[in-house]
């Protein structure tokens, strides 16, 4: 109980702090901005690669279609002659601040439900899969997005698309607004995330993990609660493909959305890094992860990837259970030789 109450404490410490970092740190905003980001990828994708142990390479899929739908929805709800977006990767939509506001809400709302219905739809073809079979099936999930996404004119073809622009009147500039936005989103992923995990569903996903044939002897509905899982981490995702769109302000089909070599490959090994199947591994994975990449961009800029790879390498090889992981079993073999069972 003390030990909850302390964590506790030290939560609301670090989003007391959180919540003044625009004021204390006004030119890293961006980047701070995008460790919330990478907080709520690790946390979606640990839902089902952490907490049930299947690996999806497919998650960027949502990430994808949220942001684009949202774009959508802003570009087009104001607006009117559609035949003018014959070129959309030049279309510039200026909204004043009650029709940006409104439109990126919708489209946002919108975008996360339409990531939640292909979760469904695709989670009951594939989540019957099993192992390295599954995994297999979600790698080109996220390509075929782009691929087919490329070819759609109306979302800019392999031009891409802009978002609407920021309103400049509004009072809270944009990099603040989208900080304070995925700080909200963050926390709010984290606490849901736990809550879940402490649930009959998240004994429901640990037991899938442990032994799927366990599982279902016992009654347990495996696919449906595999699906279920999905489809939440698919929610949040496309919550945050809707911002990221607007705070780049113009969104790629290969490099962007849809970009499994960048955000597709970072929310899997941030949640590895920290620590999978646990609450704060993808936490403190995409903390150390972004800020790595961001310092060997800033002082290796040209080996910046090099050194990146050469991370998730030693990742992968000294710390297959994370950090957390890491630190659990150095601590249960320290208990082990000092307990009196030990010594004997």
């Amino acid at each position: 109980m003390m030990k909850e109450n302390k964590q506790n404490t030290l939560i609301w410490l670090g989003l007391a702090i959180s919540a003044i970092v625009p004021l204390l740190l006004p030119n890293h905003i961006t980047v701070l901005t995008y460790i919330w980001v990478m907080i709520i990828l690790a946390l979606t994708w640990d839902m089902l690669g952490g907490q049930t142990g299947y690996t999806s390479f497919g998650n960027i899929l949502f990430f994808g279609v949220g942001m684009y739908v949202c774009a959508v929805v802003q570009r087009d709800m104001f607006s009117s002659g559609l035949e003018r977006f014959e070129r959309v990767s030049e279309i510039v939509v200026n909204l004043s601040v009650s029709e940006y506001f409104i439109s990126l809400a919708i489209g946002t709302i919108s975008g996360a439900i339409v990531a939640v219905i292909l979760a469904i739809i695709l989670g009951s073809g594939i989540l019957g899969m099993r192992g390295h079979y599954f995994a297999i099936c979600t790698l080109g999930l996220g390509h075929a997005a782009a691929e087919i996404t490329s070819g759609i004119e109306y979302l800019g073809a392999g031009s891409g698309m802009v978002a609407p622009l920021y309103p400049s009147e509004f009072l809270m500039g944009k990099e603040v607004f989208y900080y304070y936005s995925f700080l909200l989103v963050a926390v709010a992923t984290f606490f849901l995330f736990k809550k879940i995990y402490k649930s009959q569903f998240g004994l429901a996903l640990n037991a899938i993990r442990d032994n799927e044939n366990k599982a279902e002897s016992m009654g347990i509905h495996t696919t449906q609660y595999k699906i279920a899982g999905w489809s939440i981490s698919a929610f949040f995702l496309a919550i945050a493909g809707a911002g990221v769109g607007n705070v780049i302000g113009f969104i790629d089909p290969v490099e962007i959305a849809f970009s499994g070599p960048t955000f597709g490959v970072w929310m899997i090994v941030m949640a590895i890094l920290g620590g999978k199947g646990t609450i704060w591994g993808p936490v403190l994975g995409a903390i150390i992860l972004y800020s790595a990449k961001e310092t060997f961009w800033t002082y290796l800029l040209g080996w910046d990837k090099v050194a990146l790879g050469l991370l998730i390498l030693i990742v992968v090889v000294y710390f297959p259970k994370g950090i957390l992981g890491y630190f659990k079993d150095k601590k249960q073999l320290s208990d082990s030789v000092l307990s009196p069972k030990g010594e004997g």
